[in-house]
């Protein structure tokens, strides 16, 4: 085990859009654990639009991250040292471990995993990403068989699952995503009926064309512009799941007012639902079967996008808030350690 325990920092709230200058790289001693506490290696670090908000000052479903704190993210980790009965060094842990090579956590802070092969799969598909996309389109969105359901950011992690789930329930799904190569992938390789690539401009009118009878459901992960087209195509009695807000994430500009909202969501009597995959995690296991099987029966296609070493972290992340990954993004942080029989 090495001794030195790498960490990226929270150095300052960003101002505009994200800059590396806006993280602190330090080393640090291993931490040891205490009672009840374990000690874990990280793994893979998940990277996620979710990074960029926790970074504002004012609290969402967890506290903020504080200059000087180190930066939160969801990680994979290997058991290495146990002050908790329930753990054993080699156990496969999930848990908020943050960037760094090593966490210190109680042991009420960890989830234990079936060890499997890959184990990436429990960052994409099985993980946080598989899980929203499973409960925000099925009991969110609730799609039932011959539905319109449109995904934004349809090439990206969540999207691209929430996209071939509503496909598997009987539904004619429509993807927004930004270039050829991306919407190119969904027709051709996940099934979508159809994909639109905002980059191209006129994104109403080709909503328009391929939504001419309207949108049953949205699943919206972007906000913005591209929630505000989606809006006007809605149906009445229309459901929009609300699992994301990237495109105003990390900008040098705060976006514009949304026209239409509360009127349209009135006159068409919308239900419009944000919500938070932790909010269901007492079925967590019914999704992880779900979607283990249908991936077994290559029904759901997986696309991860590894990026190799932990000092490629902060450049992920802003890559990722401005569509350069296809698939779920996360870090590689050591390698993956034989799966214990």
């Amino acid at each position: 085990m090495s001794a030195i325990n790498r960490q990226f920092l929270l150095a300052r709230r960003p101002e505009g859009r994200l800059r590396e200058s806006d993280f602190d790289y330090r080393e640090a001693p291993v931490p040891a654990p205490g009672p009840g506490e374990v000690l874990t290696r990280t793994l893979y670090l998940s990277i996620d639009p979710a990074n960029r908000v926790w970074m504002f000052p004012d609290p969402t479903y967890r506290p903020p991250i504080e200059p000087g704190e180190v930066m939160a993210g969801f990680t994979l980790n290997e058991v290495v040292d146990s002050r908790d009965a329930r753990f054993r060094p080699g156990d496969l842990v999930e848990c908020d471990g943050g960037w760094q090579d090593y966490a210190v956590l109680p042991g009420d802070a960890l989830h234990e995993l079936e060890p499997r092969k890959p184990l990436s799969h429990w960052m994409s598909v099985l993980g946080v990403t598989g899980k929203t996309a499973y409960f925000g389109m099925l009991e969110v969105g609730r799609v039932r068989a011959g539905e319109t359901v449109l995904v934004s950011a349809a090439a990206g992690a969540v999207g691209s699952f929430a996209g071939q789930i509503a496909k598997l329930h009987g539904c004619r799904v429509i993807g927004i995503a930004g270039g050829p190569e991306k919407c190119r992938w969904l027709t051709e390789e996940l099934g979508f009926d159809a994909a639109i690539d905002y980059q191209s401009g006129e994104l109403s009118e080709r909503l328009a064309a391929c939504c001419s009878e309207g949108v049953d459901v949205y699943f919206d992960n972007v906000g913005g512009a591209v929630f505000q087209a989606a809006l006007f195509r809605m149906k009445t009695h229309g459901r929009i799941v609300c699992c994301g807000c990237v495109s105003i994430l990390d900008t040098e500009t705060p976006p514009p007012r949304l026209l239409g909202v509360p009127g349209l969501l009135s006159i068409r009597r919308l239900r419009l639902e944000g919500f938070i995959v932790m909010d269901f995690y007492g079925r967590r296991r019914q999704a992880e079967q779900a979607l283990a099987g249908w991936v077994a029966e290559g029904r759901l296609k997986v696309r991860e996008d590894i990026i190799d070493g932990l000092e490629n972290a902060p450049r992920a992340l802003m890559g990722l808030l401005h569509g350069a990954n296809i698939g779920k993004r996360m870090i590689r942080v050591a390698p993956e350690p034989p799966v214990r029989g």
